[in-house]
């Protein structure tokens, strides 16, 4: 099956995503191997690059294999949405961490409770 990869990648993705109907994939071969570029809904986004990037990271490395199985170079563009940050926050998380509460204590407070026990 020459498409394997597309097949496999739209099956993963569509999986991921909340709209479905959204997902793009074009495949082009040339000298170089196989470039895949998929395209999401801009909400689906974070669902498809994952913490870290972990979940395209993911994804990458199994398409990597199946292009192997296929005696083919496979690549993975992602293409970022039209006024996307190209991976940076343009905004602080509030959410984050809380910087202060009632009940954080500082590292000397935390020491001497520890070299209390």
């Amino acid at each position: 099956m020459q498409d394997a990869d597309k097949v496999f990648l739209e099956y993963v993705v569509k999986a991921l995503v909340d709209n479905p109907d959204d997902v793009k994939i074009n495949r082009v071969v040339d000298e170089m191997g196989v470039l895949i570029t998929l395209t999401v809904n801009p909400a689906d986004m974070g669902k498809i690059i994952g913490r870290m990037g972990n979940t395209a990271k993911a994804i990458r490395t199994l398409l990597r294999i199946i292009g192997m199985k296929n005696n083919a170079r496979v690549n993975l563009k992602i293409n970022e949405p039209e006024g996307g940050t190209g991976g940076m926050r343009t905004e602080p998380r509030h959410d984050s961490y809380p910087t202060s509460s009632p009940t954080m204590k500082t590292v000397d407070e935390a020491m001497e409770e520890l070299k209390g026990i």
